[in-house]
């Protein structure tokens, strides 16, 4: 009967273990989409800021000030 409880009981933490690690995996998967969205995001902003600097005509660096 021992041995039976002991089963019983590995048989158990099992579950847990998969239980926790589906829900690990599942925020990591959940991490990975925003990680992605917050690339693109970043990526459209560093598009439109170049622009902006080029529409305004600062493509090169400024100049610095006269006091230099």
């Amino acid at each position: 009967m021992m041995n039976d409880d002991r089963i019983a009981e590995l048989e158990v933490r099992q579950a847990f273990q998969d239980d926790l690690i589906q829900t690990l995996n599942d925020i990591i998967v959940d991490q990975q989409k925003r990680i992605e969205r917050l690339q693109l995001q970043v990526e459209v902003l560093a598009r439109r800021q170049a622009e902006m600097a080029l529409a305004q005509g600062g493509g090169d660096d400024e100049a610095p000030p006269p006091h230099y």
